[in-house]
């Protein structure tokens, strides 16, 4: 291990305190980047085993470096995307030289030209976690995701490329976010306890 490889550990750790560009918008505490991360690698697996396509060895590195960049140049809102370009190309460059994961910059370049199964799914799981997070949202009261409603419809409509991933949007509008620990709660688990 080099000396840069255990700076770029400690730089993925900064991840933890960089909050995504919306929380602005929202006012209301988010996924930050690693949180979101996690999820959108699990959902692009997810998306691969429906489809049955893709690398999934391929799609986990993609997944874990689609929003890596973000460590050096942060997560641009909607809005601030309107007046500030980031140069994430060169933060990218810049955050793998010298580290023995220098591969994981080809991933990225992969994810970002959109043209392989991998990188739509691995983009279709990076839009399908944020409907996530608004169904957390609503459940918590927030009315945002109402008012989202218009502008998340287009992009399962025409942003998302795989029929599972819209498929998926669509159980996510009707899915309970309680359910998995309603359903796996000790009561229903063990139905004998406290007797």
């Amino acid at each position: 291990m080099t000396n840069r490889d255990l700076e770029f550990i400690y730089e993925i750790g900064t991840l933890r305190h960089l909050q995504r560009g919306w929380r602005q918008h929202f006012g209301m505490d988010v996924a930050n980047i690693l949180e979101h991360t996690m999820r959108v690698v699990f959902l692009a697996l997810m998306i691969a085993d429906q489809e049955k396509k893709g690398d999934k060895d391929k799609i986990i590195r993609m997944a874990l470096v689609h929003d890596l960049a973000e460590s050096r140049c942060t997560d641009l809102s909607y809005v601030q995307k309107v007046y500030v370009k980031a140069d994430e190309k060169k933060s990218a460059k810049d955050l793998f030289q010298g580290t023995s994961l220098g591969s994981l910059k080809e991933s990225l370049d992969e994810y970002e030209k959109r043209e392989s199964i991998e990188a739509k799914i691995v983009k279709d799981a990076d839009n399908l976690e944020i409907d996530v997070e608004l169904k957390e949202l609503d459940q918590q009261g927030s009315k945002l995701p109402k008012k989202w409603e218009k502008t998340r419809k287009f992009v399962r409509n025409e942003k998302l490329y795989t029929k599972t991933a819209k498929k998926l949007w669509d159980e996510i509008q009707t899915s309970d976010v309680d359910s998995w620990h309603m359903n796996a709660n000790k009561w229903v688990k063990i139905p004998e306890a406290g007797k």
